[in-house]
């Protein structure tokens, strides 16, 4: 800590423990979704896509009302925002980015959007081989041929994004020399001592949230 204020920087909360619950736990869901896909472990399949589309709620809704670094108005810039950041990204400039970077935010609702769109139509795709959701008898076959395919589709998206994902991240610790990683697990990052810590919302309010997307999820399931 001495050395830090030495060579002027001091480590700052910048991702709170819901958000970097949210971020593992995906990444072990969506393995696990993999792996059990690929074992044909069906009933496993399910609850993986059922527990991640509870994940996925809980982050849109901690984007709204969560710390100041998870919500949208927070990370999402303009796409001048994201251009002007990336001209200047390979320079090597001093890290001062608290939270999401402009591209980054930008990659942020991509991954949400592609996950939410895989835990629904997979949920629907379970309930139609099962015969256990109600709108699968409504459904035109056309419709429901189309649901199967885009859940396809949208896995190849997804695992196409999950690699860009990796390669910037390898990208600015092998070149621009910033630690993506160690953030999000231990939440700090060493910081000019002129960056505020950003607020930081409570358990109770992530707990909350977290049980109402639950119940989302749990209603989706029922009924799709």
């Amino acid at each position: 800590m001495l050395k830090d204020r030495q060579i002027g920087l001091h480590k700052v909360l910048v991702w709170d423990a819901s958000t970097r619950l949210f971020h593992w736990l995906t990444v072990g869901l969506v393995i696990g979704c993999y792996v059990t896909w690929r074992m044909k472990w069906m009933d496993w399949h399910s609850w993986a896509g059922d527990a991640l589309l509870a994940l996925v709620l809980f982050r849109l809704l901690w984007a709204f009302f969560g710390s100041e670094t998870a919500r949208f108005s927070a990370f999402l810039a303009s796409p001048r925002a994201g251009a002007l950041y990336l001209a200047r990204v390979l320079r090597r400039e001093p890290d001062r980015q608290i939270g999401h970077n402009p591209v980054g935010g930008w990659m942020v609702l991509l991954m949400l959007a592609l996950l939410l769109a895989e835990a629904v139509t997979g949920l629907y795709v379970a309930n139609d081989v099962a015969d256990e959701g109600p709108l699968t008898e409504i459904v035109p076959s056309v419709i429901a041929n189309l649901i199967t395919d885009l859940h396809s589709y949208f896995w190849d998206a997804l695992l196409a994004a999950t690699v860009l994902h990796v390669l910037a991240i390898l990208l600015y610790a092998a070149i621009i020399r910033h630690d993506l990683v160690t953030p999000m697990i231990t939440g700090r990052k060493r910081l000019p001592l002129d960056r505020k810590p950003p607020k930081m919302a409570s358990a109770a309010r992530a707990a909350f949230l977290l049980g109402c997307s639950a119940l989302a999820a749990a209603a989706l399931a029922t009924y799709l």
